[in-house]
């Protein structure tokens, strides 16, 4: 029994000096290099304070929990973009990528260092009770966003169906916040809706670049070509981005073989280009591309290279700006790290980091009066509350494919589910078609004999 003790003291006495001299060898080599050094000097106060808040604090705390806080708020001192993943929250966007997740249908940024709306999906709870892209949100379940992260935020707003979450938005040119309670549904993604209008102009919509985006874009352009229209609109309003791989596939479908898209270049200065390769184009055919606002990442990416090539006349308002890549990268425990990792240029080398894609041609959709939500109470403090719109009616002041009956000059064809379109009230659209069809005037100018 003493043997079986004394070895087990001489095994223990052998594994610590074994730690003590990789201790010390470790040590020896980092001071080699004064960054290495510092790291490790830094790394020890982290040591120090865990153990210290386990020790001394107040409640009971798990180790976990201190060290996930600790990374995100490591990461939040970054930029807005990049965050931690938890192991659920990292399958829930794989699922996101390929078109459906759980929600009330927002996609979220920062802007001017608040909680903004990019847009809200089509569809979705959030878009039919009126929540618009420019809004700023305050308030999520009364608890204030002014210190939460992207992935917090969407978390918080993330659901089973069914369930309520509530709203605090602030919205420009109005002055008092506006309050929403919506139900949670989930959240099916279509991203490429078409439809022809006046037997001559293409018209495809994409709300969100996903895996599937360019090949059903793909199928779209093939209809165009059959029915032999005479120019294109791609309206990218209020698409947030998704897969820069797919704005890839979108936009080389419209510029040619052989043609640089986008161009990444990372802290060591690093550049990654990327080409179009398919050999199937669409015919160099009048094309028109709306932005807004609410058009942002990816969609930036095809709207900057289209107008650098010349392939497309931009139309609309200036948009988000958002030119940061974020890489997704997998942790051991099956959590995932969504890092800042480079900026994209347009291939004429344009950076739109918080600048945005400026159109060539300006329009402005025309403001509309924000429907009140009651009465007020007396409180100047406390918000109101937003009423959904009525039954097929757009809150928004751009008519959306799907909301209002088809302009009476305007025959549409048979499409892929985009519903019909209105001309009347969408003005940015109006300009697209009015352009097109003055471009087709002036091509069938002929000189007197």
């Amino acid at each position: 029994m003493e043997q079986r003790r004394s070895r087990r003291w001489l095994y223990l006495l052998l594994m610590v000096t074994v730690a003590l001299g990789i201790g010390i060898v470790l040590e020896k080599g980092l001071e080699r290099t004064g960054h290495a050094s510092e790291t490790y000097e830094e790394l020890r106060t982290f040591s120090e304070v865990l153990t210290q808040v386990q020790k001394h604090y107040v409640d009971d705390t798990k180790v976990k929990d201190l060290v996930q806080g600790a990374i995100r708020g490591m990461l939040s001192t970054l930029d807005p973009h990049s965050a931690y993943m938890t192991p659920e929250m990292y399958k829930e966007m794989q699922v996101e990528t390929k078109g459906e997740f759980g929600g009330v249908g927002i996609q979220i940024g920062v802007k001017e260092n608040r909680l903004a709306v990019i847009s809200p999906i089509e569809g979705t709870p959030a878009h039919r009770a009126g929540i618009k892209a420019g809004d700023f949100i305050t308030k999520v379940n009364d608890e204030p966003t002014k210190d939460l992260t992207l992935m917090d935020a969407v978390q918080k707003m993330r659901g089973p169906k069914g369930t309520k979450v509530n709203l605090t938005i602030q919205r420009d040119g109005t002055a008092d916040p506006l309050a929403f309670s919506l139900v949670r549904d989930t959240i099916k993604i279509e991203s490429v809706k078409f439809k022809v209008l006046d037997n001559i102009i293409g018209y495809v919509r994409l709300t969100q670049f996903q895996e599937a985006t360019g090949r059903d874009l793909s199928r779209a352009l093939k209809q165009f070509k059959e029915q032999k229209v005479q120019g294109t609109i791609l309206d990218l309003r209020n698409n947030p981005g998704g897969l820069l791989t797919a704005a890839v596939d979108v936009s080389e479908q419209f510029v040619g073989n052989g043609k640089l898209i986008v161009y990444t270049k990372g802290r060591e200065g690093k550049k990654d280009e990327w080409f179009s390769k398919t050999k199937e184009t669409l015919e160099d055919s009048p094309m028109i591309i709306l932005v807004n606002e609410g058009s942002a990442s990816a969609s930036e990416i095809v709207a900057g290279a289209l107008q650098d090539w010349g392939r497309a006349v931009i139309v609309g308002t200036t948009s988000f700006g958002k030119g940061s890549v974020q890489t997704i990268l997998p942790l051991g425990d099956g959590s995932g790290l969504r890092l800042t990792t480079a900026k994209y240029y347009t291939p004429k080398g344009r950076s739109i980091q918080s600048t945005g894609i400026t159109p060539d041609i300006v329009v402005k959709l025309q403001t509309q009066t924000v429907a009140k939500a009651g009465e007020k109470d007396g409180k100047e403090s406390e918000p109101k509350t937003a009423k959904a719109p009525a039954a097929g009616k757009d809150p928004s002041p751009s008519a959306k494919p799907g909301e209002e009956p088809a302009h009476k000059n305007g025959a549409v064809s048979a499409g892929d589910g985009a519903g019909d379109i209105s001309l009347d009230d969408d003005v940015q659209l109006q300009k697209a078609v009015e352009l097109l069809k003055t471009w087709k005037i002036f091509k069938e100018l002929r000189p007197a004999a």
